[in-house]
């Protein structure tokens, strides 16, 4: 069947490097000392999220795991905090992975609000179960940035799979 004019194209394999990498450039990031400021979007949320839905074989619940408990030593928080949010991030981001690609970038990125929303609203309430003060309602800043920035992300990670199989002097890319 030929494509209409419209349809998504078609991608080439990712590099598991390029996956390893931009997991890194994400933590990395997060590790970033910009102070505690609870608007901030959570980069690391947001590319593992991305690769659970375009990479759902490769980047999963596991992975999550590991990087939550990474965060929550790095952060000094509640042992589990952020593994608990990250696996329940990548559960719901795989479970949504098959239907959310069939959509636009801004609807994918409205779609993935609420996941957002409750990836830290899951944080957020462990942190009071185990005593800590509330840090204020812009603490729901961040998931609407991270909304936000689903279509640039996208765009970037994907931009590696969009090149041409054989490039020639007429097709650089």
């Amino acid at each position: 069947m030929i494509m209409p004019r419209g349809a998504n194209q078609l991608l080439l394999p990712v590099s598991p490097l390029f996956i390893a990498l931009s997991l890194l450039v994400a933590l990395v990031f997060n590790l970033l000392p910009l102070g505690r400021h609870p608007a901030l979007p959570d980069l690391l949320a947001l590319t593992l999220a991305f690769w659970a839905v375009h990479q759902p074989r490769r980047v999963g619940i596991g992975l999550s795991f590991l990087f939550g408990l990474l965060m929550d030593v790095h952060q000094g928080a509640l042992l589990g905090q952020h593994a608990l949010a990250y696996t329940l991030l990548a559960f719901v981001a795989l479970a949504l992975s098959r239907r959310l690609t069939w959509f636009t970038l801004a609807q994918q990125a409205l779609q993935v609000l609420p996941l957002f929303v409750a990836t830290h609203a899951v944080s957020l309430l462990v942190r009071l179960a185990a005593g800590d003060l509330f840090p204020g309602w812009s603490l729901f800043i961040a998931p609407l940035i991270e909304a936000a920035l689903w279509p640039p992300v996208t765009l970037l990670l994907l931009a590696p799979q969009r090149r041409a199989p054989d490039p020639d002097e007429n097709r650089p890319l």
